[in-house]
């Protein structure tokens, strides 16, 4: 049932977020050529889909719930994509919108990459962080101090 629940919000909020509201963005605004770049876009649209189901996978594998806020792990997920970045699952969003600018060059997908970036941080640093500080407490916390929010840490 979990799966079927992460699928659902799979097709929810990235969905509409990575994939319904930029294909409506392509019906205006000014385009920019991007030439040979625009096969750059693949590798964006790989790297986001694959972090996105590797991450949803996870959340019901090990989190054993879904990353829906009405639906959350119940353990905290620190293994996987998430022992680089706290985020994976808004950096692969941002990832896909990016390839989307890319491919189809419209500047609205890039103003919009960056409000989706501007919305997700304020969701984290209000809602999130907090949330998952009351949920997990020290646990948390120690996972705050050695994971980066956004920019992955390889070591």
């Amino acid at each position: 049932m979990i799966y079927l629940k992460s699928l659902l919000f799979l097709v929810i909020a990235p969905g509409i977020v990575a994939g319904l509201i930029p294909l409506t963005l392509l019906q205006n605004g000014p385009q920019f050529q991007t030439g040979v770049f625009s096969y750059l876009a693949l590798p964006f649209w790989i790297t986001g889909i694959g972090t996105l189901l590797w991450c949803f996978l996870d959340f019901a594998q090990k989190g054993k719930g879904t990353p829906a806020p009405v639906d959350p792990p119940k353990e905290l997920v620190i293994s996987g994509l998430y022992r680089y970045v706290r985020n994976p699952m808004y950096v692969s969003v941002l990832l896909i919108i990016v390839g989307h600018f890319l491919w189809f060059g419209y500047w609205n997908l890039l103003v919009y990459a960056g409000f989706f970036l501007v919305v997700a941080h304020l969701f984290v640093t209000l809602y999130e962080e907090p949330n998952l500080g009351k949920r997990f407490g020290s646990s948390y916390e120690n996972y705050l101090k050695e994971v980066p929010r956004w920019l992955p840490r390889f070591r």
